[in-house]
C-alpha cells in the first residue's frame, strides 16, 4: 500500500492557524476550529496579496475588520490578538522579504483592519441604537403631547446608553447631556446644558466640525460619522467617533441634531503604539533598522549634497555585559544612542540602532556639514566620555560617502556593514571609507567561504602531497598533505574553513584521506600533517587520530601531526600534544615565529620538531643579509642543538635553499624543491 504524504503546508496557512488559534478563546463564534481556520485564511490572502501588489494600496485590506465583525469576532481580546499575530508574520514571512518598504505597508495595514475593526464595531453598535434613535424621536414629540410612557422610555435609553449622547438645537447649543458623554469628558452634566458643543472639542477640529453640522442641518448628508477630539476639563484629549443626524418635528422640519460619541482613545494609543513599536528599538528609542532603511532611501532619492552613511560598531561590548551586567550594558546602548543623536542635531540626520551593539548614522549633506573625519572625531569624542559608573566604550566605523545614485538602500548597507567588518579587523577606534576595490575581494572571499561546506560534501576538495627533502642529502623523508579548491591553496583553504566554522570537519576528512593515502606506497615515507587552529584546541582530537589509524591502518609511527603554535601558546588543547605523544604519534609546532613565548614552549611541550611560520621565510626572502638573518640563524643553531628538528616551508629559489642549507635547517619543501601532486600521482600508486 503506498503511503502518500499530506501536502506540504503553505505560509499562508500556517499564518491563518496561528491567528485562529490566537482569537479562538476570545469571543464565541459559531464556528469550529477547522471553519474559523478557512476563514482567516481568505482574510489572510487579502493581506499578503495586498502587502505585495504593486502600486501599493491598502483599500482592499478595508474589508478585513468588517468581515471579523461580521462574523461575531468582536472580544474585548480579539484585535490586540489580531495585531499582535499579523504583524509578526508579515514582518518576518519569507514570502514578503523582499518587498520593498514592507515596514511602512505592514503598518498602513494594520492601522486598516484595526481602524476597519473599530468602525464595523461602531456601526453595529449604531445600528442597534437606531431603536435609541426612534425612542428618542418619539420621546421627544411625545413629550410636547404629554406622553408620559413614551418619555419615560426615552429617558432610561438615553440615562443607561454607554455611548454619549447629546441633543443640540439647530444653533449648535446642549439642550440634553446623557451621564455617559459627561464623565467621558470629566464635567457635571449640569454645566454642560446651553453650552455650544464645539467648545467641548480641541480648538483644531472646531472648523471641520462647523461643515459637519452645516451638512447634516441642510440635507445634504443623512449622517455623517467621524473621528474628533474631545477635551477633557483638564485639557487631556479624548478620541472620539461621532456619529450625527438630524431630528425632525411633527411636520418634517429640522429641529435637533443627534450626536452619538463613542470613546476610542484606546483604540487610538494602541494604534500609535504600534507605530512606534513596528519602526523603533525598544531599549533606545531610536529608529530600527526598517526605519532606518526607509529614511536611507527618501534621503538617497532626494538629497543635493549627497548623504553620508556611518555604520558603528562598538569595541568589546561584551566586556561591559558579561563583567558589569546586561543592565549596564543596556544603559550603555541607550547613552551611546543619546550622544550620537547630540552629535548630529545639528544636522539633516537619523540615528538608528541596527541591532545587538551596533549603530547606524545617515546625514544629508549641506554646505555646513563636516567632513567625514571631522564627524568620526566627534562621534569618538562623544563616546569616550565615560558614564557615571566609569563605563565608557570605542567604536569602529564604516563609511560609506556620497554613494552613487543607482545604489539601491540593500547596497549601500550592505556596504557600510562591509566598510566595517574591514575597520574591525585592523583592532579597536578605526574607521575607513569604502573601497570599491577592497569590498570586491572580500565579497568573492566570502562567496567562496559560503560555498565551502556545499564542496567539501561534493568532493571538490582534494588532498595533494609535498614532498618533505633533507636539504643535507636531498632526501625524500615524506610528505606533508596540502589542501587544494580549484585555484585556492592549502593556507586559503585552511583560513577560510576557520572563518566559517568548517575547519573540524574538513581537518578531519582531510587527515582520514591523508592517513589512508599514505598507508599505500612505502616510498611516501612519514605524514605529515599540520593541524589548524580549530583542530589543535580540538578536546577530542585524541580520539579522532586514532580513530583514523585504525581505520586506515597506518602505523602511528608514520604520522607526524604539528600543532598550531598560537592555540598552544593560549593554552588550549595543550595535553594534546602529550597523549598523542604517549600513544606514539610524534609531535610537532606549525607555523612557529620564534618569539621568546614560542620558544618557551619548547621546555613545557613534548614537541621534537617545528615548522617554521611562512612569514618568516617570506621576510627572510625579501631582504638582503641583516639582523634578522642572523637572528633566525642563531635560533635554527639553538632549535637543533636542543634536539627539535627544524623544517623550512615555503621554499621559492635555489638561493633561499642554500641559505636555509648553510644555517643547517633540517628539512625543508615548497615548489622549487617539488610541487604537490594528488594521491594518483605519487611514486608507487
Amino acid at each position: 500500500m503506498n503511503d502518500v504524504s499530506p501536502p506540504a503546508r503553505t505560509r499562508r496557512q500556517d499564518i491563518a492557524r496561528e491567528w485562529m488559534r490566537a482569537v479562538y478563546p476570545t469571543a464565541y463564534v459559531p464556528m469550529s476550529p477547522i471553519e474559523i481556520e478557512l476563514f482567516l485564511l481568505d482574510l489572510v490572502d487579502v493581506i499578503a496579496d495586498a502587502v505585495q501588489a504593486e502600486p501599493f494600496a491598502v483599500d482592499p485590506v478595508d474589508v478585513v475588520g468588517y468581515r471579523l465583525v461580521q462574523a461575531h469576532f468582536t472580544g474585548p481580546d480579539t484585535l490586540q490578538r489580531t495585531v499582535d499575530v499579523l504583524g509578526h508574520a508579515l514582518l518576518f514571512s519569507p514570502e514578503l522579504r523582499d518587498v520593498p518598504r514592507l515596514a511602512e505597508k505592514v503598518v498602513a495595514i494594520l492601522g486598516s483592519v484595526s481602524t476597519g475593526f473599530a468602525t464595523a464595531m461602531r456601526r453595529d453598535a449604531f445600528d442597534q441604537q437606531e431603536e435609541v434613535k426612534r425612542a428618542l424621536m418619539a420621546a421627544k414629540l411625545r413629550a410636547e403631547r404629554v406622553l408620559k410612557v413614551s418619555e419615560a422610555r426615552f429617558r432610561e435609553v438615553f440615562d443607561s446608553s454607554a455611548f454619549g449622547i447629546v441633543i443640540t438645537d439647530l444653533g449648535g447649543r446642549c439642550v440634553e447631556v446623557n451621564e455617559a458623554l459627561a464623565e467621558m469628558i470629566g464635567r457635571d452634566r449640569g454645566e454642560l446644558t446651553g453650552r455650544r458643543l464645539v467648545e467641548l472639542f480641541d480648538p483644531a477640529d472646531a472648523d471641520g466640525l462647523g461643515t459637519t453640522y452645516r451638512a447634516v442641518g441642510e440635507g445634504r448628508v443623512a449622517r455623517v460619522r467621524e473621528q474628533r477630539r474631545l477635551l477633557r476639563e483638564d485639557g487631556e484629549p479624548v478620541w472620539v467617533h461621532l456619529a450625527v443626524s438630524l431630528l425632525r418635528d411633527a411636520d418634517g422640519e429640522p429641529a435637533y441634531h443627534v450626536t452619538m460619541v463613542e470613546d476610542v482613545s484606546e483604540l487610538h494609543l494602541l494604534q500609535k503604539n504600534l507605530d512606534f513599536q513596528l519602526l523603533h528599538d525598544s531599549l533606545t528609542g531610536l529608529s530600527n533598522r526598517q526605519r532606518f532603511a526607509t529614511r536611507l532611501e527618501a534621503l538617497h532619492g532626494t538629497s543635493r549634497g549627497g548623504i553620508t552613511l556611518y555604520h558603528l560598531g562598538l569595541d568589546a561590548f561584551s566586556l561591559v555585559n558579561n563583567g558589569l551586567g546586561h543592565a549596564v550594558g543596556d544603559r550603555l546602548l541607550t547613552e551611546v544612542g543619546h550622544r550620537l543623536e547630540a552629535v548630529v542635531a545639528d544636522e539633516i540626520a537619523l540615528v538608528a540602532r541596527m541591532g545587538g551593539d551596533e549603530f547606524a548614522i545617515v546625514v544629508d549633506n549641506a554646505p555646513t556639514t563636516p567632513t567625514v573625519p571631522v564627524m568620526v572625531d566627534r562621534i569618538n569624542e562623544a563616546l569616550q566620555r565615560p558614564m557615571d559608573n566609569g563605563v565608557a566604550v570605542s567604536a569602529c566605523i564604516g563609511v560609506v560617502d556620497r554613494p552613487p545614485a543607482g545604489w539601491d538602500v540593500a547596497e549601500i548597507l550592505r556596504a557600510g556593514g562591509a566598510t566595517l567588518r574591514r575597520a574591525k579587523a585592523g583592532g579597536k577606534r578605526q574607521w575607513l571609507t569604502y573601497d570599491r576595490h577592497a569590498d570586491q575581494v572580500l565579497r568573492e572571499r566570502q562567496a567562496r567561504a559560503a560555498r565551502m561546506p556545499g564542496a567539501l560534501a561534493e568532493r571538490e576538495l582534494e588532498v595533494e602531497y609535498q614532498p618533505v627533502v633533507g636539504l643535507v642529502d636531498g632526501r625524500v623523508l615524506g610528505h606533508v598533505a596540502r589542501l587544494r579548491w580549484d585555484d585556492a591553496g592549502h593556507d586559503e583553504c585552511v583560513e577560510l574553513a576557520e572563518e566559517t566554522g568548517l575547519s573540524l570537519a574538513l581537518g578531519q576528512w582531510a587527515l582520514r584521506e591523508a592517513a589512508a593515502d599514505a598507508n599505500g606506497p612505502e616510498s611516501f615515507g612519514t605524514l605529515f600533517f599540520e593541524l589548524s587552529p580549530m583542530q589543535s584546541r580540538d578536546e577530542d582530537l585524541v580520539r579522532t587520530v586514532m580513530g583514523t589509524l585504525t581505520e586506515t591502518g597506518l602505523p602511528a609511527s608514520r604520522l607526524r601531526i604539528f600543532l598550531d603554535t598560537r592555540s598552544m601558546l593560549e593554552g588550549v588543547g595543550e595535553d594534546n600534544a602529550q597523549v598523542l605523544r604517549d600513544n606514539g604519534i610524534a609531535t610537532g609546532l606549525t607555523r612557529f615565529n620564534g618569539g621568546q613565548a614560542e620558544l618557551s614552549l619548547l621546555d613545557e611541550l613534548p614537541v621534537d620538531a617545528l615548522v617554521l611560520d611562512p612569514s618568516v621565510v617570506r621576510r627572510l626572502a625579501e631582504r638582503p643579509e641583516s639582523f634578522l638573518h642572523t637572528a633566525v640563524e642563531r635560533m635554527v643553531a639553538l632549535l637543533r642543538s636542543s634536539g627539535v628538528t627544524v623544517l623550512v616551508p615555503d621554499l621559492s629559489t635555489e638561493d633561499r635553499t642554500r641559505w636555509w642549507t648553510r644555517v643547517e635547517a633540517d628539512a625543508a619543501f615548497g615548489d622549487h624543491l617539488a610541487p604537490a601532486v594528488p594521491s594518483y600521482e605519487l611514486a608507487g600508486s
